[in-house]
């Protein structure tokens, strides 16, 4: 027999999530710097109200379907055993599902990748009583969340009920970035409860000391960015990409932090613009030091080198950088849309290059601020690092898309500037930043 234990739910959380919890509307938005703890507040409330509700099921939604167990079904998990009911639960991996032993209902986890496939989406028993989008700023827009919600809140649930939705994000710097002008348009909507909250509002001591300290070394670093991670403000985006002072030159290796691995990024121009090769260093510390560049370009070459000399290029520069440091080459990444040098790089030495998977250009250059504002990227003072530092100076935004949900960069001269993207973008988790 399992013995029985009273919770007090309002232990399990700060006082600032109080007016959330106890508010009735039917749609709330929880905005909110990172580690503020607004995901842990809505799993611990749709596990509650799910076991008040023996025909209620809960639909959890991410933009990408393979984000969804480690993010959204652990949350659920984690919940469910905070509030100490797990032996009432089955754990279901394939397909992804929580079923609730003595009802037959649960929580379904879907990823949103084409709206379009939920449309047909049915349970074997009662009803959608909730639906989470977790990361909404991940979503497409507006048209992403009104296919969904019309499959799920089409149902007539009886006795004045209404299916609860939630959505959780952490606000783009974008002000013009179509999640944050959304929320703002329902700030007079009666129907939608706002929320905002940040680690700061943490009274009851849940971050660890080790979390903090981290959080005041991106505060003393970059605050700009602090303000935008951990305060959630939405800042802007500036005219220039990058603050230099986050690339740290140095004239030698760190005597005290050994390199344990090679990365190598490739961007790639051929005929019409230039050709780069990145060989960068993940040290013990996880910091990031850039080794040595490769920097080609066309212009005004009467003769422009071809996709075979590119991959001998390639081999030499790889043979080069083993031969110097002695250590493994671990992922070589390469733009995903260039097919050229990836099958002559195959075809001469047996050797697949990563093609990255690529997002949106403010995405892949937030996750490299990311890196930067943790002050963990260095490159070596040589003459063929420069052109490095000399892209990234001068990188900048289009001023003509900076009011827009989609800003875009000026395209001159961006090539290292490309490259350091994809390898931050294919090496996430090993750098042990979001994911």
């Amino acid at each position: 027999m399992i013995a029985e234990r009273t919770i007090n739910i309002m232990e399990l959380m700060n006082r600032n999530f109080y007016s959330f919890w106890l508010n009735d509307r039917p749609n709330s938005i929880l905005s909110g710097g990172r580690s503020s703890m607004k995901s842990s507040v809505i799993s611990l409330k749709l596990v509650t109200d799910f076991l008040g509700d023996d025909q209620g099921n809960v639909v959890c939604l991410r933009k990408v379907a393979k984000y969804l167990s480690g993010s959204v079904y652990e949350q659920i998990k984690w919940a469910i055993y905070m509030l100490g009911v797990e032996h009432e639960f089955f754990f279901g991996r394939s397909p992804l599902v929580i079923k609730h032993k003595p009802t037959g209902t649960g929580f379904y986890f879907h990823g949103v990748d084409d709206p379009l496939k939920l449309k047909s989406m049915n349970i074997a028993k009662g009803y959608y009583m909730a639906l989470w989008y977790e990361e909404l700023a991940e979503f497409s827009g507006v048209e992403d969340i009104d296919v969904v919600e019309d499959t799920f809140i089409r149902q007539d649930l009886g006795d004045g009920k209404q299916v609860k939705i939630y959505y959780s994000y952490n606000p783009p710097r974008n002000p013009y970035s179509w999640v944050n002008q959304w929320k703002d348009s329902k700030v007079n909507d009666p129907s939608y409860f706002l929320h905002h909250s940040t680690y700061m509002d943490d009274e009851k001591g849940f971050l660890s000391s080790q979390l903090l300290r981290k959080i005041e070394t991106y505060k003393g670093n970059d605050y700009d960015y602090w303000r935008w991670m951990y305060s959630g403000e939405v800042i802007g985006l500036g005219d220039t990409v990058y603050n230099m002072a986050h690339f740290h030159e140095i004239d030698e290796l760190p005597k005290n932090d050994d390199i344990i691995m090679v990365d190598l990024a490739i961007d790639t121009g051929h005929q019409v613009s230039a050709t780069t090769y990145l060989a960068l260093g993940l040290t013990k510390r996880r910091n990031v030091v850039l080794l040595d560049t490769y920097y080609y370009s066309p212009a005004n070459k009467v003769e422009k080198k071809a996709p075979s000399e590119f991959s001998n290029d390639l081999a030499e520069f790889t043979k080069k950088i083993r031969e110097t440091y002695r250590k493994p080459i671990d992922q070589q990444t390469i733009d995903s849309a260039e097919g050229a040098l990836r099958n002559q790089y195959f075809k001469d030495y047996g050797v697949r290059l990563h093609p990255v998977a690529k997002k949106k250009k403010v995405t892949m250059i937030e996750n490299v601020q990311d890196l930067l504002a943790q002050g963990r990227f260095f490159m070596l003072n040589t003459s063929n690092n420069q052109i490095v530092k000399t892209e990234h100076e001068r990188y900048q935004w289009d001023a003509d898309t900076l009011q827009s949900d989609d800003p875009k960069v000026i395209k001159e001269d961006d090539h290292t500037c490309d490259a350091l993207q994809y390898y931050v973008m294919d090496n996430l988790r090993k750098l042990g930043l979001k994911f």
